[in-house]
């Protein structure tokens, strides 16, 4: 597992934004830092990929360099992770993508809750990366829902799943139900708290991102 934040890096400071009360309120900033925590992950993922000796003729002579074999599919779950697989789809810029519609549903009295899950679309999934992109890891659920039914459109020879903030309970969760995945994580976080909301985490990323909802 790959913790961006056990290291000092300037992606510190685009995640102390976006947990500032007062920062939070420029919904374009708060996009923006999503966007280049994406970047950045995703240059970290790319390290993993595979690779190919290529030829590339410039207007002087040959040069030689590895390129990626095959580009990954990257997997927005909507509509929290859009400025978060904007900085993916930045850097893997060929890639395929994938959409899924999945959030949480009304909470029961005990505040436990089911995944809803209304719109998907993705290409072919045989045998390739599928970079599992969620700004916000908690339970882990609606990723869990997710990948289930990205199965229907093939067998992925690789998962990575991605998130800006998790919470530790959420990434066992995932551990144990996906264990072939790979995790690329922006940082962790205490705990979920009584209505499975990450601690300190930042409140709703979507909401942020693109106003409050009905």
């Amino acid at each position: 597992m790959f913790i961006l934040t056990n290291t000092n890096t300037i992606a510190n400071h685009f995640i102390a934004e976006m947990r500032d009360v007062n920062i939070q309120k420029d919904a374009m900033r708060f996009r923006k830092n999503m966007e280049r925590l994406g970047e950045i992950l995703a240059y970290e993922v790319s390290k993993t990929l595979t690779y190919q000796n290529s030829i590339v003729q410039s207007p002087l002579a040959q040069a030689t360099t590895n390129l990626l074999k095959e580009q990954p599919v990257l997997v927005a779950i909507l509509r929290a992770s859009l400025p978060f697989h904007q900085g993916f789809l930045n850097v893997f810029d060929r890639a395929e993508n994938a959409f899924i519609g999945a959030y949480r549903g009304k909470h029961r009295p005990d505040k436990t809750f089911d995944v809803q899950m209304d719109y998907l679309a993705s290409p072919d999934l045989n045998n390739k990366t599928i970079i599992l992109i969620d700004p916000m890891l908690a339970t882990g659920k609606s990723l869990v829902k997710s990948y289930e039914a990205l199965l229907t459109y093939g067998k992925p020879a690789k998962v990575i799943i991605v998130a800006a903030i998790a919470a530790p309970e959420g990434i066992q969760f995932l551990q144990k139900q996906i264990p072939e995945a790979n995790f690329f994580i922006g940082t962790v976080d205490e705990k979920l708290n009584h209505k499975f909301y990450i601690v300190p985490g930042l409140g709703d990323a979507g909401d942020l991102a693109y106003g409050g909802k009905l």
